[in-house]
């Protein structure tokens, strides 16, 4: 109460204290998660909670790996275009992953784009067996690198951040490690923030739901196991000014861009600060000698089904509710300025439009080349009723199947013409209705001699047949 009575008159101004006292001391439920907020040119921190705590990094991982890969470029031992094969302990890897078979080759460049946006495990050991000659060995250049940046609390025994005791490392060294890309690597840095990659047919989104969401995000990397819960560095730019959050521990995909969106709009508007004491820089940060927290029973128990990789499929849960810190005090943490919006209606909403980047498999290819190569891949991808059609088709007299071998050939061309002007996805469709129509006429030519009771059967199993493929 002499609190209150400290405070100006007006009524309106007592308000704005009164909420801002509440919003510094209410206690916050209790859960397993580290937060941190720094400057990425000083390092000054911003806000730290639990920041020095060890903590399983699962995908996060692949910053470093990133990091690793690209030093060696940067140095000349090897280039982006430089081919790597896939083995079969990359092939071996849990999802998420690509999925090549052993023998397969890929550039660095194509390797680290699946590895950044579809946190693909496979490719992840391709670059380490690529680089460092094998797991264990590109784990050490891991290690000696983490050492070098003063990354004192990690350490790594893989390169994707799968399940391993030894793999520990704390929100303070992830914000080190974010700061090293930014100030080492700034011409590789856009490896951090690809909005999509385009495979073929296939389309895959980063699963950092900031990019193309939150204004001015670029980076870094998600990562989800069940003993870590879902992780996020990311990472946001506005007026000049370049923050880096660290969120380990969130409950869900959705719940971890939330808060890294809060943390970076306190950030940007200031907040608080005077009510809080001087933090120092992250490099300060005192460590705390403890063992990583397992939240496997509250990620993954019976009643929680939680998907094996960074794949989440996460529904809207925070609507302004007191565990995502939506409410009306975020008006005030955000230094007095007009409230951005929820973050969670924000991160709910879709991606700005952005082309998807190609990547595909073998040496490097542009212009024709490039488009021939994504044009092939989506070929391959094609749902299996081509094979269905081609089983239908043998059945039939050999005066029809030259004709339908004849038609089918010319609509493989447009296809190629079609992705040198249109997004792929968008030739991909014309491609397939190409494909039914030439084998409708042979069959129709083919039925002509045939007693009419024969026509109905021929006519009926090609469409029985394109439901389930569609």
């Amino acid at each position: 109460m002499h609190f209150l009575r400290l405070l100006p008159r007006h009524s309106s101004l007592n308000w704005i204290f009164l909420v801002a006292a509440l919003a510094v001391v209410t206690p916050r439920a209790v859960h397993a998660e580290a937060l941190l907020v720094v400057e990425a040119d000083t390092g000054k921190v911003l806000q730290a909670d639990n920041a020095t705590m060890p903590w399983y990094p699962a995908s996060v991982t692949k910053i470093m790996t990133a990091y690793v890969t690209l030093k060696a470029v940067k140095e000349g031992r090897l280039s982006l275009d430089t081919l790597l094969t896939v083995s079969p302990v990359a092939a071996s890897q849990s999802p998420s992953k690509m999925g090549f078979r052993p023998g397969i080759q890929v550039t660095v460049d194509n390797a680290l784009k699946m590895m950044m946006v579809k946190s693909a495990n496979d490719m992840a050991v391709v670059l380490a067996e690529g680089v460092g000659g094998s797991i264990d060995g590109f784990s050490g250049m891991m290690n000696q690198t983490a050492q070098k940046l003063g990354m004192t609390q990690t350490s790594y025994v893989n390169p994707n951040g799968l399940p391993a005791d030894g793999q520990i490392t704390s929100a303070r060294d992830l914000a080190i490690l974010a700061r090293a890309v930014i100030r080492d690597l700034p011409e590789y840095e856009y490896f951090m923030h690809i909005p999509s990659i385009r495979y073929g047919r296939r389309v895959t989104q980063n699963f950092n739901k900031l990019i193309g969401r939150y204004p001015g995000a670029d980076g870094f990397k998600t990562g989800f196991i069940c003993a870590s819960g879902y992780n996020l560095v990311a990472s946001a730019t506005r007026n000049g000014k370049r923050l880096i959050a660290v969120v380990l521990g969130a409950s869900s995909g959705q719940a971890r861009a939330v808060r890294a969106a809060q943390l970076l709009e306190r950030g940007f508007g200031g907040g608080l600060g005077w009510l809080k004491p001087a933090l120092g820089t992250v490099d300060n940060l005192v460590p705390i000698d403890a063992t990583p927290p397992n939240l496997r029973d509250e990620m993954c128990n019976g009643k929680r089904k939680r998907p094996a990789t960074d794949e989440d499929a996460d529904v809207v849960a925070a609507n302004g509710n007191a565990s995502t810190g939506e409410s009306a005090v975020a008006f005030f943490t955000a230094g007095l300025q007009p409230p951005m919006g929820k973050p969670s209606e924000m991160l709910a909403a879709e991606a700005a439009a952005s082309e998807p980047i190609p990547v595909y498999t073998g040496p490097t290819k542009t212009g024709a080349a490039l488009i021939a190569a994504v044009a092939a891949e989506a070929e391959k991808q094609t749902p299996a009723k081509r094979g269905k059609k081609s089983k239908i088709a043998a059945k039939k007299p050999d005066a029809a199947a030259p004709k339908a071998e004849a038609s089918a050939k010319p609509a493989a061309k447009p296809v190629a013409v079609r992705h040198a002007n249109a997004k792929p996805e968008a030739a991909a469709k014309p491609a397939a209705s190409a494909e039914r129509k030439p084998a409708a006429k042979p069959a129709a030519a083919g039925d002509k001699p045939a007693p009419k009771p024969a026509k109905p059967k021929a006519a009926a199993k090609p469409k029985g047949e394109t439901k389930p493929a569609g």
